[in-house]
């Protein structure tokens, strides 16, 4: 098996209400053609969670009020797993081709978080219209438009 390598792209940048991602330059050219698409998907490294413990959590429990006592780390979006690997929707708010850095409309990652990888979202390929969940997490909301007024804190344990 060949040695598995990834490569930070850039890193996450939140100070004073400004968020963006801040791209090494060398990564200027692959932003071509991303005008136009309104969100996109970031694969970024939960770097303030890994450590020896969390990378060993394969259980949690009850993170959620009305989860199952028990949930497997794969069916939860916590930071605690093998792999702290995060995906976010995200809506783009401007793209500034010549300092490689894209602007966000809102993330829920650390300042300084190391970005891996960015994908357009295209509902073609990305959206589910009618997904099945389990009966637990049933009532959160249908879209990403709607999680911004839902009351998250309210969910959690």
């Amino acid at each position: 098996m060949a040695e598995l390598k990834v490569n930070t792209i850039g890193t996450i940048r939140c100070d004073g209400g400004d968020m963006r991602i801040a791209l090494d330059k060398t990564y200027a050219p692959a932003l071509n053609g991303l005008e136009g698409f309104s969100h996109i998907q970031i694969l970024w490294w939960f770097s303030e969670c890994d450590n020896p413990k969390g990378r060993s959590t394969l259980t949690v429990n009850k993170p959620y009020k009305h989860s199952p006592d028990v949930l497997g780390t794969f069916a939860t979006r916590s930071p605690m797993r093998p792999n702290p690997i995060a995906l976010d929707c995200v809506q783009v708010t401007y793209i500034d081709y010549e300092n490689a850095v894209i602007g966000l409309a809102y993330i829920e990652a650390f300042d300084g978080s190391p970005v891996l990888d960015i994908k357009p979202y295209t509902p073609s390929l990305d959206r589910v219209k009618k997904p099945a969940v389990p009966e637990w997490c049933s009532h959160w909301p249908t879209c990403y438009e709607e999680s911004g007024d839902f009351d998250w804190e309210n969910e959690m344990n």
